[in-house]
């Protein structure tokens, strides 16, 4: 009898829709580090085929960018007369989906909305094993019928089969919550300064969270702030075009817009996660900025401290993700937690979505007031 024969392993040879798709996996890195624009993404992609031979004599960047357009993630639109590629909205969409299984990992999609776990009993999708006396307002599908049967044959004998009000009984729901969820990201100048590309990842996690949402929470809410020398509210098709401008830091405006959007909610869970890498220095008084980049200015600092101290006493915690070392900022950062009573990470680029994750998954379980 011959047993089990083994030898060597040949992987099959790679087609054009596996050279397709590890070409778009660079390309879609590169469209966030290039803030959108295809062409110079195309560019880059074709320098780095140059030095690490990305392609083959049976597929070419050529190719791959017909593919591209073929596919409908890229398309030409007229300006000024001149032709210029720009990204479809499929293109941001699978952006949005490769960020979230790049730093969240897989995840199924939720059968119901409103998915944050509590401890209190209500109205949710989830049976629990707890049984009780049936109320106005609970809903058919609750009915124990098991147990309703059972109480009838109890309260009325087995002759003449009846079924009252009081025989009812329910199985208890898993209460479910919702939670509005503000994201800051701070688009100073110096989250490109020293040659360290900040503002990339802060945007890869800022649409790795957009997605998770999206999919998992559908009722959650999600609203994106940048802040520089001011902060304004941006839409999440607008994330991967974002860039870093010449700005200083202006905290306290985000803070600010972050505080106004989240007293519109009427969900009781809200939250901001502020993603930066610098200490504020900017303040606006009227029309004019005041402004002080070259240490911790008392006034800026007194007045973010201030609205930290609101964010608590409304309930609402900020986390910070500090893309920084320097000892004099972490100190800020610490005074800054405890006036709010939030929490604050000191993570590397590498490290920044598994943070957020974990951060976002633990507020998701705070008990309903």
């Amino acid at each position: 009898m011959r047993g089990h024969r083994f030898t060597k392993y040949i992987p099959p040879e790679q087609g054009a829709n596996s050279k397709f798709d590890q070409l778009f996996d660079i390309f879609q890195q590169l469209l966030l580090m290039t803030s959108g624009d295809v062409t110079e993404a195309m560019s880059w992609l074709s320098q780095l085929d140059r030095q690490y031979n990305l392609t083959n004599d049976s597929y070419g960047i050529g190719d791959f960018f017909e593919d591209l357009k073929k596919k409908g993630y890229v398309t030409e639109e007229k300006q000024d007369g001149e032709g210029r590629l720009i990204m479809t909205p499929k293109a941001e969409k699978s952006i949005r989906k490769s960020a979230l299984d790049e730093i969240f990992g897989k995840l199924k999609r939720s059968k119901s909305g409103g998915n944050h776990h509590t401890p209190h009993l209500g109205t949710g999708d989830e049976l629990t094993s707890d049984i009780r006396d049936f109320q106005f307002g609970d809903t058919l599908d609750q009915i124990s019928m098991t147990e309703s049967i059972k109480n009838a044959q109890v309260n009325h004998g087995i002759g003449d089969f009846m079924l009252m009000e009081n025989d009812l009984e329910v199985v208890e729901r898993e209460q479910k919550t919702t939670t509005a969820t503000v994201v800051m990201i701070d688009i100073s100048h110096s989250m490109i300064l020293y040659g360290e590309d900040r503002i990339t990842p802060a945007k890869k996690v800022a649409l790795a969270l957009a997605e998770l949402i999206r999919t998992k929470y559908p009722k959650d809410s999600l609203d994106i702030i940048v802040f520089g020398n001011d902060a304004w509210q941006i839409q999440l098709k607008d994330l991967p075009y974002l860039e870093v401008g010449p700005y200083h830091t202006n905290t306290v405006a985000g803070l600010e817009l972050a505080m106004d959007i989240l007293r519109r909610k009427k969900t009781r869970n809200k939250q901001i996660f502020m993603i930066t890498d610098g200490k504020p220095t900017c303040l606006k008084e009227g029309i004019r900025y005041y402004k002080n980049s070259f240490g911790l200015d008392r006034k800026i600092i007194n007045k973010t401290l201030t609205l930290a101290a609101q964010c608590r006493r409304l309930d609402i915690p900020v986390t910070t993700f500090m893309i920084a070392t320097d000892p004099y900022l972490k100190q800020f950062v610490q005074n800054f937690t405890q006036v709010n009573n939030g929490r604050a990470y000191y993570s590397n680029l590498q490290g920044l979505g598994g943070f957020v994750l974990e951060d976002f998954q633990r507020n998701r379980r705070k008990n309903v007031k």
